[in-house]
């Protein structure tokens, strides 16, 4: 298991499992709708969960660009005020399905 900080992190990382022939397998915040982290056949787990920063936004295309630790409820309460929110979690397995998420 590494935690990584910084994208430069991850691509050192990702080019030693290369080297090694190493198997990766990333986690993000832990949504439960991938079905969970689980290396079956030996690997690094790479807990993305401390990327948490909201990079950009723009409020006139809305669009963000987010780590891969950055959380709904943290999105959240950086669009507010904005009038502007991100739903997925409250669309439930039907909605997920429909986005191509579960």
């Amino acid at each position: 298991m590494v935690w990584p900080q910084a994208v430069g992190q991850v691509q050192e990382l990702a080019a030693l499992c290369h080297r090694c022939r190493v198997p990766m397998v990333p986690f993000g915040t832990g949504t439960g709708l991938e079905g969970g982290v689980n290396a079956v056949q030996g690997g690094v787990c790479f807990d993305l969960s401390r990327m948490d920063t909201i990079t950009e936004l723009s409020l006139e295309d809305f669009s963000v660009t987010v780590e891969p630790g950055v959380t709904r409820k943290a999105l959240n309460k950086r669009l507010r005020g904005t009038g502007l929110w991100f739903p997925v979690g409250t669309v439930g397995i039907r909605g997920a399905m429909g986005l191509g998420l579960a």
